[in-house]
């Protein structure tokens, strides 16, 4: 492998990076271009932190022999058995060193001194190295503060330094490709946890501008917990975040099962709304999603009640009407969310649940809207006038909708 394929291959990892492909294609191009060229790779593997919710990180491995090209998250290493492993390894020893690069020559004698080097040793591999690329605090995110990445070879004579030269170049150029595309999949992970779904889609389809907005028909979900303010007065502090966090996968989990898109989390509060082709549809996805949480709820209070902690219900406004979606706010401080008369109507719709022991009601637009063999099931509470709203509403509810709580 001489230096001009060097640059062939810097600008194909560069152009790929720019055009966006994912981290495993990137990883598995790079590797058969230089298996391609001459350079002696068997094996290789690239991990980067990211930032989520869930996931610690990435990583992207690929192995000549199996031609597969393998992408895997990973949670925490701060404890446990995962934290023993990232302790054993080289990339932590690089990292606790701010060291760039070691290398074990495993079929001349080197020692077996980190995790997985007797896995890479047993399958052949005479050579590893592993690097590390450190980024700036200007290029950090969280905790993706630098790129790993590690080779491995069955070359009777190893690595030479020419080949090491070689990695040694164009390691970076991978690296920073892989972070290009890494970036844009951590834009859209904060913008769908902060956002939801399609608000976030939306945005980083470029709708950010102030005042942009689209009239839409939607079914309108506005949920509660019952009895919280009581609750968080009489448990102990460190009790109330549990709370809510468990209340609020089971009312979110529901939504998304069924379709929805969860638009804002107002303390114990959550608004969504379900959009559909005709309006049969997107009130029958916010019926099931009803239906989901009241599963989900039985089991959540059955296992806080055997644990000694404290319970509660959801009680649930629907509604259905025409609402403003899009951008709302100043210059700089924009949110991407849901207005017009029909919002107001829904949350009050849900307040009127406490004062009728009901843990759902429906407007009398949301009843009319459902297909005709579910209105079957449906109940009339009368007429109730919603504070700040001008005409009085006929409710309606499921039967056995008693609040539990």
């Amino acid at each position: 492998m001489d230096y001009s394929d060097v640059s062939t291959i810097a600008a194909w990892v560069t152009e790929q990076g720019l055009k966006g492909v994912s981290e495993a294609e990137l990883m598995t191009g790079f590797c058969a271009a230089c298996r391609n060229a001459g350079l002696p790779l068997d094996r290789g593997l690239a991990l980067m932190d990211t930032l989520h919710p869930v996931h610690e990180g990435r990583a992207f491995r690929w192995d000549s022999v199996e031609e597969i090209q393998t992408e895997f998250e990973y949670g925490s290493t701060s404890s446990g058995e995962a934290a023993s492993n990232w302790q054993r390894s080289a990339f932590y020893y690089l990292w606790s060193k701010d060291e760039r690069e070691i290398r074990r020559r495993l079929g001349f004698g080197d020692p077996i001194d980190f995790s997985l080097l007797d896995t890479i040793a047993e399958a052949g591999h005479t050579d590893f190295v592993a690097m590390m690329h450190r980024f700036s605090e200007a290029g950090t995110i969280g905790e993706m503060d630098c790129f790993f990445s590690h080779f491995a070879t069955k070359h009777p004579e190893g690595f030479s330094d020419h080949d090491l030269a070689i990695l040694r170049k164009l390691v970076p150029v991978l690296g920073l490709a892989i972070k290009c595309t890494a970036l844009g999949r951590i834009a859209r992970t904060i913008a769908e946890v902060y956002l939801g779904e399609d608000a976030a889609r939306q945005v980083m389809e470029g709708k950010i501008s102030r005042g942009k907005s689209e009239r839409i028909s939607a079914a309108l979900w506005f949920s509660d917990l019952l009895n919280y303010t009581k609750i968080s007065d009489s448990v102990p502090p460190e009790e109330i975040i549990p709370l809510l966090n468990d209340y609020s996968e089971a009312v979110i989990t529901a939504i998304h099962a069924s379709g929805g898109n969860v638009l804002k989390l107002i303390g114990d509060g959550v608004l969504a709304i379900f959009k559909g082709e005709v309006p049969a549809e997107a009130c029958s996805a916010a019926l099931r999603a009803e239906f989901l949480l009241r599963e989900k709820l039985r089991t959540l209070n059955g296992e806080r009640r055997a644990a000694g902690r404290a319970v509660t219900d959801v009680y649930i406004g629907l509604h259905i009407g025409d609402v403003f979606y899009g951008n709302i706010g100043s210059q700089d401080r924009l949110d991407f969310t849901v207005i017009g008369p029909a919002v107001n109507e829904v949350s009050r719709i849900a307040s009127i649940c406490r004062s009728v022991d009901l843990n759902v009601l429906m407007s009398s637009d949301f009843a009319s809207a459902i297909p005709e063999e579910e209105r079957a099931t449906l109940a009339c509470i009368g007429r109730y006038a919603l504070r700040g709203v001008q005409r009085a509403q006929q409710l309606y509810t499921l039967e056995s909708a008693r609040l539990n709580g």
